[in-house]
């Protein structure tokens, strides 16, 4: 059974329904790299193992990622879950973990990388957002996708609302890449594109227009 370790920065709703989802393998630690983590206190009541690795303890991002690396490498990390972690993760680290790393992301990627993505679609008048289950690589944002979910813009859409409109999906979406990963199912090949077994060719299109009144 594959060990898995979970990276939070914060409250950790992904880390959540990672969790709640039993994924087929074994949660090997919750590390954030901030001691005020909220996900930390909701994974310890549930006597899951955490770990804080607090980045301002470090000199610089090589220093703070080398001593990660080693903690995830400590506790067997077979697969890493960036589940709202909240620090851009050198070269170096991405490498160390190429083809193990994954992170959910609140576009529809390449759309709106970095932060700010709901504000920025509102901005530029999509029709439909989501979010994106990747392989991370050094480029930010950028790595090979693994799923993704999409949600209508409507009108009169504020970016909270959008938002959490999205986070649901997130929260759907992410256990399914997981789990997927973990049981041998997906995995990224040797040419960099994500292969599925079994993956069905859909028809049709999927259409979002506004409905008629």
């Amino acid at each position: 059974m594959k060990r898995y370790v979970i990276l939070i920065s914060g409250r950790g709703s992904n880390m959540q329904a990672l969790i709640e989802a039993n994924l087929p393998g074994t949660c090997a630690g919750i590390i954030s790299n901030r001691p005020e983590a909220a996900g930390l206190a909701w994974a310890a009541a549930r006597g899951l193992p955490t770990a804080i690795i607090d980045h301002k303890a470090f000199p610089s991002r090589e220093a703070f990622d080398a001593a990660l690396a080693a903690e995830i490498e400590a506790r067997g990390g077979e697969l890493v879950l960036l589940a709202g972690f909240m620090r851009v993760l050198t070269e170096g680290f991405v490498r160390r973990f190429a083809g193990r790393l994954v992170n959910i992301h609140p576009s529809l990627l390449p759309a709106f990388p970095g932060l700010h993505t709901h504000e920025a679609a509102l901005a530029a008048g999509v029709r439909i957002h989501g979010c994106t289950v990747h392989f991370v690589t050094p480029a930010l944002d950028s790595g090979p996708i693994i799923i993704q979910a999409a949600v209508p813009v409507l009108a009169g859409d504020t970016a909270e609302a959008l938002a959490a409109r999205v986070l649901a999906q997130e929260h759907r979406i992410y256990p399914q890449a997981a789990r997927a990963i973990l049981t041998g199912r997906c995995r990224l090949a040797d040419d960099g594109r994500v292969v599925w077994q079994g993956e069905a060719t859909p028809a049709g299109a999927a259409l979002c227009v506004p409905a008629e009144g």
